[in-house]
């Protein structure tokens, strides 16, 4: 069942000569529960994708599908709310609010939206990333893949029907950065997860089911990695 399409997403900065195209007609859909990766070089627009896929920014022109909702054509409240309760972001420097402890942070879209504190689940998130004897701290006091196990908790809290990941083990060295990519995987196996993840390293791009090049903001190659899933 197709969980995403995006339909000749294009994206430009400027006017006239000074025109750039960060996307150039950029079109694909996605299979609720499938891995996908997204990679290219450095400025190939796939921050730029994921910004777009994830409401976070707008398209000049085309349109992205989230669950049969054509997001952009949400009203910013309404996106807003869409957004937290479907989309989980997790971005490579972790974007925790200082002054809230684990268990918080994991929480705050669920309690922003509104919504009761769902005790068993946030319980059940925290025994998952390994952060039980971590619950009260900071996140100045957490190492780097603790804040990233976190972030990870926080877009998976609400079920969202997709989870968009922007180089998430971009910041962290290679051990825990193995580990972060296993916890991904496994959510993704496990609860059947969407996952499309932004990377610049082919060899993690490889462990998808599918790959997706940019070069230059267009699409230039969708390759099966692993059959059906």
């Amino acid at each position: 069942m197709e969980i995403l399409r995006c339909e000749h997403l294009t994206k430009t900065y400027g006017r006239g000569e000074t025109t750039v195209a960060a996307l150039d007609d950029v079109s694909f859909s996605v299979e609720k529960g499938e891995f996908v990766s997204v990679i290219g070089p450095s400025g190939s627009g796939k921050s730029t994708l994921l910004h777009i896929l994830g409401g976070v920014d707008k398209p000049t022109s085309g349109k992205v599908f989230i669950d049969g909702t054509d997001i952009h054509a949400l009203k910013e409240d309404k996106l807003a709310v869409f957004r937290r309760r479907q989309i989980g972001l997790v971005y490579q420097f972790y974007n925790l609010m200082p002054v809230l402890n684990v268990d918080e942070n994991i929480a705050l879209p669920h309690l922003l939206d509104g919504r009761n504190l769902d005790r068993e689940r946030l319980d059940q998130i925290v025994e998952h990333l390994g952060l039980r004897e971590r619950r009260e701290n900071l996140p100045n006091q957490l190492s780097g893949g603790q804040q990233q196990r976190v972030s990870i908790g926080r877009a998976l809290y609400s079920h969202p029907a997709i989870l968009l990941c922007d180089e998430p083990t971009g910041n962290l060295d290679r051990k825990t950065g193995e580990e972060i990519m296993q916890l991904l995987k496994e959510s993704n196996r496990s609860q059947k997860q969407t996952l499309i993840l932004i990377t610049h390293d082919e060899a993690l791009a490889m462990q998808a089911d599918r790959i997706l090049y940019l070069e230059d903001g267009r699409l230039v190659k969708n390759e099966v990695i692993r059959g059906n899933i």
